[in-house]
């Protein structure tokens, strides 16, 4: 059996509150409910739920999912090994056992004949078929599914189906309000508040341009990245293009749009 423990989360995981969303997630946690966060990327999804397994001191088990994933990733397979075959539990299977939190990051990466297995799990059933073992894993009283994803950055051949989205709850995340997006910066970046308050002026100009020419604005993420970077001697504006505007385009005129706002800002 495996030891549930190994995935406790120990220490507190920062996570600042924008809403009623810990209250929600508790309550659904409480009813065993699915769960699905969506957000854009780097807003503090994946943050949301590490803070959420170690507020309910409940393993939580993370899979990111991405297209070569199949079925047999999630669930398990046969081995081979000096003692001939044995099965090996996939993460899923470990979850439902052990009555972890399993969490799926950027489901919709997974391809629709994989997430499928999950269907079974997300409604009264609470089972998962293991049809190679020939087993029917009824899931642990204390299991609960959990996935994220970005509908802002999906195309109609990578959504979740409808078969899919209505059989979880739903949470909406978004960047923060400035106010909580500088106290974010600022702790977990270690500068000073002013800083903070300049890097997310540089964020709310990149935002700005999503849907023109920008697929996706600076997530909080890169900001607390040039902080970082500001805190290891790094120039202010040298961070930002590193953190903030090089990982976001390679387009040549909307780097220089970002780059003359990085050096009007920090300059």
């Amino acid at each position: 059996m495996t030891d549930s423990s190994q995935y406790l989360i120990k220490d507190e995981p920062y996570y600042k509150t924008t809403g009623n969303e810990v209250g929600l997630y508790e309550s659904a946690y409480s009813c065993r409910l699915p769960v699905m966060v969506k957000g854009p990327t780097g807003c503090g999804k994946s943050r949301f739920i590490e803070y959420m397994a170690w507020k309910l001191q409940k393993p939580l088990i993370t899979v990111a999912c991405n297209e070569d994933m199949t079925a047999a990733d999630l669930i398990g397979r046969y081995l081979l090994d000096e003692k001939g075959t044995r099965w090996q539990d996939g993460p899923l299977t470990v979850a439902a056992r052990i009555g972890a939190i399993c969490y799926l990051d950027e489901v919709v990466e997974a391809r629709q004949d994989t997430t499928v297995v999950i269907h079974p799990l997300t409604d009264h059933r609470r089972v998962l078929p293991l049809d190679k073992k020939g087993e029917l894993l009824e899931a642990h009283p204390d299991f609960q599914l959990v996935i994220s994803y970005n509908p802002g950055y999906q195309s109609l051949m990578k959504d979740l189906k409808q078969s899919t989205k209505q059989r979880f709850t739903g949470l909406d995340f978004d960047y923060p309000c400035k106010e909580d997006e500088s106290a974010i910066v600022s702790r977990e970046g270690s500068v000073e508040a002013d800083i903070a308050d300049k890097l997310i002026d540089v964020a709310v100009r990149a935002r700005n341009l999503k849907g023109h020419g920008l697929d996706e604005g600076i997530s909080t993420r890169l900001l607390v990245y040039a902080a970082q970077l500001m805190n290891a001697g790094v120039s202010p504006v040298e961070a930002c293009k590193m953190a903030l505007v090089r990982p976001l385009t390679d387009d040549v005129d909307i780097r220089a749009t970002l780059d003359a706002a990085v050096e009007l800002i920090f300059g």
